[in-house]
């Protein structure tokens, strides 16, 4: 449905993202994750025009996207992760200048997203907390109904009983089809609404995968007793530490295990303990992995 292919965009001298190549599928949540900085809202940017792009090229169902392709920002819904509104207009005349653009009646869905998001529509935009501004870019992004749904750290500044009923809305626009770009930094969401995840670092995608390969992707923490703990050379290309000590060290291990039993064998070892890492332990271990 989204297909990236080759998007590169440097700053001066400063690499932004280099060759992110994606492929979404329609109706599907598709999470893109990745510390501050990784590349998360400039490929989003990219995406939607906001940025000139150095290359590669993005298509829509086939089509390729070109700058000031209206049927393009027609078909889609964007939140930012910070969201710049009119301040001097009402949270009403916001969205009735929004629903302006389409040629096509909205008010019985704007009607439902006002009374999910419990929002008041006679307060101007400069009064509103930072959670309700969120609440009105939600509402603005959702309200024609787009194909493809991009979302930019998209739960910041709500509370959890909004969350909740966000993730809800979220479930039924896939349910309807709809495919969406879900860009975060919080772990826990991804988990719960993903169907997908992509992985970024340092301007490069470095996995693509389901949240449950992930986790069964030859991934293991383990934990070694021993006074020669400093003294093991282990295979560091492979592991990230978690803990070490003068006698126990601990760290996320992805490889053959036989490769550690071949160099702790000589070793003595007072304790050796070997478990299942979280999703969680497992996003970590790509996120610092050299």
């Amino acid at each position: 449905m989204l297909k990236i292919k080759d998007l590169t965009k440097y700053y001066k001298n400063n690499i932004g993202i280099t060759s992110v190549n994606l492929d979404l599928n329609k109706g599907e949540i598709f999470g893109f994750i990745g510390p501050n900085g990784a590349g998360k809202s400039t490929t989003i940017k990219c995406i939607l025009n906001f940025l000139n792009k150095n290359n590669g090229k993005i298509y829509l169902d086939e089509e390729e996207i070109l700058p000031n392709d209206s049927l393009f920002k027609e078909n889609i819904g964007y939140l930012p992760s910070e969201i710049n509104l009119y301040e001097d207009l009402t949270v009403k005349q916001m969205i009735d200048y929004s629903k302006s653009f389409y040629n096509k009646d909205l008010d019985k869905r704007v009607s439902e997203l006002v009374s999910i998001f419990e929002v008041g529509l006679n307060k101007k935009i400069d009064e509103l907390s930072f959670g309700n501004l969120k609440k009105v870019g939600i509402i603005l992004a959702l309200m024609h109904e787009p194909r493809l749904l991009i979302l930019d750290e998209p739960t910041s500044g709500l509370d959890p009983l909004m969350q909740e009923k966000f993730f809800e809305v979220l479930l039924e626009e896939k349910k309807k089809g709809t495919t969406i770009f879900f860009s975060s930094h919080n772990l826990s969401e991804v988990k719960k609404v993903c169907d997908r995840v992509g992985i970024i670092k340092n301007g490069i995608v470095i996995e693509v995968d389901t949240v449950k390969n992930l986790s069964k992707n030859n991934f293991v923490i383990i934990t070694i007793n021993s006074k020669d703990v400093k003294k093991i050379k282990f295979p560091l290309k492979e592991m990230h530490i978690k803990n070490l000590k003068d006698d126990e060290i601990t760290f996320i291990y992805r490889g053959n295990i036989n490769k550690i039993i071949d160099i702790i064998k000589d070793c003595k070892v007072d304790k050796l303990l070997i478990e299942e890492p979280t999703i969680d332990e497992i996003f970590m271990h790509y996120y610092k992995e050299v």
